[in-house]
This record gives structure tokens, C-alpha cells and sequence, in this order.
């Protein structure tokens, strides 16, 4: 009897360790943050799990691939660009996206690094192609609409040298929605809805930096040259 008793635990020592490491290694749990792809060999099975909690797949032969489902930041790296007029601006953006399909991001990209890379690939040169259509004004002006403060007598200087302020038919606002509309539809082919796109800091490179400060300084001591003639006028009729 005891024979028999044996030869039943003994089996039963075996498999219940192995029934619970089974079960270990095809549980997982899915966070209310993210969403899972599940792969067999490499190719995707079935629809991303979604729904969060406690799922299984088959343990050895299937992979768990985490995907983010948060909205994510995309910093971009501040590069030189040329406006329509050749003038040099040293541009930086910032933009926010999501991943909207997961099997196609998966596809296309498999993981954030290479998400990121090309996120860096297509709103860099759409970012490029905005800024080289347009002059320096539109760009850093933050609306078409925004009456900027004038200087009566800068305002007349300028229409009597010919150089008369122009109105905008584009400003800063309008020049970033030119990119999302560009580069949204791009990006959805890769699973990868863009949330919106925006300038984080725009600086003059140094060399239009000195003409736009030694066009200032002109400006002024012309000014000046007309107040001290008045003045002196004034002070010979007196």
C-alpha cells in the first residue's frame, strides 16, 4: 500500500512544480498605460490586447511586446534653417504624439527608439520646408492678426527710404499648422497620430544676428542726424 502511495506523490512532486512554472511563464499582465502586441516566431498573433489586467498566451513559443499608450513627447534637436529670403534661423521644436495602431507601428517600427528616429526624420524636413517658404517676420510673429507697437517716426524713416512695413499674410501659428497638416498624414501610415506641433525657441544665427543689430544702429542714428538738424535749426532761429 505504501508502494502504491509512493508511486502517486512521486509523479505529483514532478508535475505540480512544472504546472505552476507553466502557468508563471504564459501569465501577464497588462497596465492601464500600455498595450501589448503578442509575436509567435517573430509574427504578430492575433489583435493588440488592450484591455487591461491579468492575460495568458502560450508560454516558450509566444513574446509579450509592450507598447505605450500615453501621449508621448517628441523634443527635436535645434537645427539651422533658411527662410525664403536666405536668412539663417536657428529653430527648435517640440511636439506630442500617440501611438493609434499599434499592429502597424509594430510593423513599421517595433520600438520607440526607431519611432523617435523617424519622428526626427519627417518633422525635421517638414519643419525645414515651412521655415524656407517664409520670411524671418512670419515666422517669429506669433499671429497674422497681433498689431505690433510702432514707432511713428521709424515708420516714417522707413517710408521715405522705401522700406515701408508690409502686411502678413502669414504668421507664427499659421507656419506650425503648415507642418502638422503636412506631416500628419506621414506619420499615420507608421501607426503614429501626431497631437500638434509647435516652435520652442527660434534665435537668429550670429551672422543675421550682427545685420539685423547693425541695421538698428543705422536706423537710430538716423533718427538722431534728423533730431540734432531740427535742434539746431531751431537753436539758429531762436
Amino acid at each position: 500500500m505504501r508502494l502504491k502511495m509512493n508511486a502517486f506523490f512521486f509523479p505529483l512532486l514532478f508535475l505540480v512544480p512544472m504546472a505552476i512554472f507553466a502557468l508563471f511563464l504564459s501569465a501577464y499582465v497588462v497596465h492601464e498605460t500600455e498595450q501589448v502586441i503578442i509575436t509567435q516566431f517573430g509574427e504578430i498573433e492575433g489583435d493588440p490586447v488592450i484591455k487591461p489586467g491579468l492575460h495568458f498566451k502560450l508560454p516558450f513559443v509566444q513574446k509579450v511586446n509592450r507598447i505605450e499608450k500615453r501621449y508621448l513627447p517628441w523634443d527635436g534637436p535645434a537645427n539651422e534653417m533658411s527662410t525664403k529670403k536666405k536668412d539663417y534661423l536657428i529653430v527648435d521644436t517640440f511636439a506630442r504624439w500617440k501611438i493609434s495602431d499599434p499592429k502597424l507601428y509594430f510593423t513599421n517600427l517595433r520600438d520607440e527608439r526607431r519611432a523617435r528616429s523617424r519622428l526626427n526624420d519627417i518633422l525635421g524636413s517638414e519643419t525645414r520646408n515651412a521655415v524656407a517658404k517664409h520670411e524671418i517676420i512670419e515666422i517669429i510673429r506669433t499671429t497674422k492678426d497681433r498689431v505690433p507697437a510702432r514707432d511713428e517716426t521709424l515708420y516714417e524713416l522707413n517710408e521715405r527710404n522705401g522700406s515701408v512695413f508690409t502686411d502678413l499674410s502669414f504668421g507664427r501659428e499659421d507656419v506650425e499648422a503648415q507642418i502638422f497638416e503636412t506631416a500628419a498624414p506621414k506619420l499615420e501610415k507608421l501607426g503614429i497620430k501626431l497631437l500638434d506641433i509647435r516652435f520652442k525657441r527660434i534665435n537668429y544665427n550670429e551672422t543675421v544676428r550682427r545685420e539685423i543689430y547693425a541695421s538698428m544702429i543705422s536706423e537710430r542714428q538716423e533718427i538722431a542726424a534728423r533730431y540734432r538738424f531740427e535742434g539746431d535749426g531751431e537753436a539758429a532761429r531762436i
